[in-house]
């Protein structure tokens, strides 16, 4: 496994590499880093080219607060692609992370080859949750990241062990980069007509027990695309690749398989 960092248009975004096949971007979701996917990444290193970023502003990547965009955190992973000389891949993202691979593959449609929404949703948020985002964050910078990350991990996941892991993780990251990305987050579009258009694979995974995403917007998604490769997973919470890596890695899977036999999506 490779870690480097690269610049793409004044940001240094740091991500590992490993694995061999068609590329497929690992993006994590909020207030967390690559290391979610770790354990996942081993299972799907022999079929793909795995690019796994920090976000701007979380992990190793550099704080930006001038764009306060989710498309920001797309053009970095499309600059990212260019800087490695990736023509197209497969986007795939957790929770924030899917809305973010949910702006690339919109903006960038050329650059993707497939979708992946784990835990995620495609509707915008209602006046209630931006006004929440946006508290939180001017929170965040007046108190630390204790403001959000104090009792967020049994939110994340039933799971103890899954819940220690995590708050290692939150504990790490920087204030300005969480408030950042909750203003993105809070002015996301709702992507719910452009995820209908979409003519690529698409596979959407979900846990029943998901505390922050509730499953009804899963299986929203796999109505409106029903041709989308969908996995429900009983029990499991809002960290999928965590709790489940290996039924997670077989549903990405999909991915190739659908793409290597011409499988498109449904037309309207």
């Amino acid at each position: 496994m490779q870690e480097m960092a690269l610049n793409v248009d004044g940001i240094n975004i740091a991500f590992a590499r490993r694995g061999r096949g068609t590329p497929l971007i690992l993006i994590h979701g909020y207030p967390l880093d690559r290391t979610i996917w770790n354990e996942m990444a081993e299972m799907l290193e022999g079929e793909f080219d795995l690019i796994i970023p920090d976000l701007r502003g979380f992990g190793a990547s550099d704080v930006m607060e001038a764009d306060r965009s989710i498309i920001g955190y797309a053009s970095d992973l499309a600059g990212l692609m260019d800087r490695l000389k990736v023509k197209q891949a497969h986007v795939v993202g957790h929770s924030m992370g899917g809305y973010v691979a949910l702006a690339f593959a919109r903006e960038f449609p050329g650059k993707t080859a497939g979708l992946g929404l784990i835990a995620s949703q495609i509707v915008a948020d209602t006046a209630e949750w931006k006004a929440g985002r946006q508290a939180t964050a001017r929170q965040i910078m007046e108190e630390g990241i204790g403001a959000v990350t104090i009792g967020m991990a049994p939110k994340l996941s039933p799971d103890s062990g899954v819940q220690a892991f995590v708050s290692g993780v939150m504990a790490q990251q920087r204030p300005l980069g969480l408030a950042v990305a909750l203003d993105a987050m809070a002015g996301r579009p709702d992507s719910t007509d452009v995820f209908r258009s979409f003519r690529f694979p698409v596979v959407i995974v979900h846990g029943d027990a998901d505390e922050l995403i509730p499953v009804e917007r899963g299986r929203e998604m796999k109505a409106l695309l029903p041709s989308a490769h969908y996995l429900e997973l009983p029990g499991v919470g809002h960290m999928p690749m965590l709790e489940n890596p290996a039924a997670v890695a077989e549903a990405l899977r999909f991915l190739g398989t659908l793409k290597d036999k011409g499988i498109t999506l449904h037309d309207k």
